[in-house]
């Protein structure tokens, strides 16, 4: 078993780290954080180009690598560069997400469903059982998997997206409790409505906005540094004794 860390103070320094779905948005904050507080970051999306100057943008503590959660063969590669270029894994953070379908049920094909939780959730588990795994024999380390408020409550006409989230806060849990013995820590992220390129338009919206405020207790959208920093702490000593928990960042929004 694992002792406990002696220093409770946050510390990401030197840790090994997976971002994926990092080359933008919510993802790239939160590997722009690790590189930052000194860890080495491995820069991730479905384009190889595009996560390389992702990686140089964020500067010699990253690197940039293909990578498609929804094909187990493409995390396997992965996880097989890690091991040979680090030597390792410290820390996973399952970010790579989709929610590209609006409408109720009767309206949802099974390909549309489908596609989502290929990504949102197959791609979850194929992540944590490749990469994750990397810390089984190693010095153990910490699993963050981004969920969203639609994992804790319903939102309308997003039946399949709703669904994903949901299976990956149970994910979370379950393998919180599979792993904790062996030092593998298991945590989650549930984000509500954070100020993105790709919210722009609906944070600014004059009809949308104000209904999406109103509903928030803290009456403002999050922002990305909000979420990069509640990955940091649970990656972090700081959170040496939290496992199976998924922090909301949503201003309020499950506990109204």
């Amino acid at each position: 078993m694992n002792s406990p860390p002696t220093n409770a103070m946050p510390c990401v320094e030197g840790l090994r780290v997976v971002v994926s779905g990092s080359t933008r948005g919510i993802g790239r904050a939160i590997a722009e954080a690790f590189a930052r507080h000194g860890a080495t970051v491995v820069v991730t999306g479905r384009n190889a180009a595009h996560a390389e100057a992702a990686a140089r943008d964020i500067g010699p503590r990253a690197r940039g690598h293909a990578l498609d959660v929804a094909s187990a063969a493409s995390v396997q590669t992965l996880a097989a560069e890690v091991k040979s270029a680090l030597g390792g894994l410290d820390v996973l953070v399952n970010n790579a997400g989709i929610d590209p379908h609006y409408a109720f049920l009767e309206d949802t094909t099974f390909e549309s469903w489908s596609e989502v939780l290929r990504t949102n959730l197959d791609g979850v588990f194929h992540a944590c059982k490749h990469l994750g795994a990397l810390m089984l024999d190693g010095r153990g380390g910490s699993i963050v998997n981004v969920s969203s408020i639609a994992g804790r409550v319903g939102l309308k006409r997003q039946v399949p997206y709703c669904a994903s989230k949901g299976g990956v806060e149970q994910l979370t849990r379950a393998l919180a409790i599979d792993w904790a013995e062996r030092g593998v820590r298991v945590n989650g992220i549930g984000y509500g409505f954070i100020e993105t390129d790709l919210t722009r338009g609906m944070v600014g919206h004059a009809h949308i906005a104000p209904r999406l405020l109103a509903r928030t207790p803290m009456n403002r959208f999050g922002q990305l540094h909000e979420v990069a920093g509640a990955a940091l702490f649970l990656a972090s000593s700081a959170a040496s004794y939290v496992t199976g928990h998924t922090l909301m960042v949503d201003g309020g929004w499950s506990c109204a």
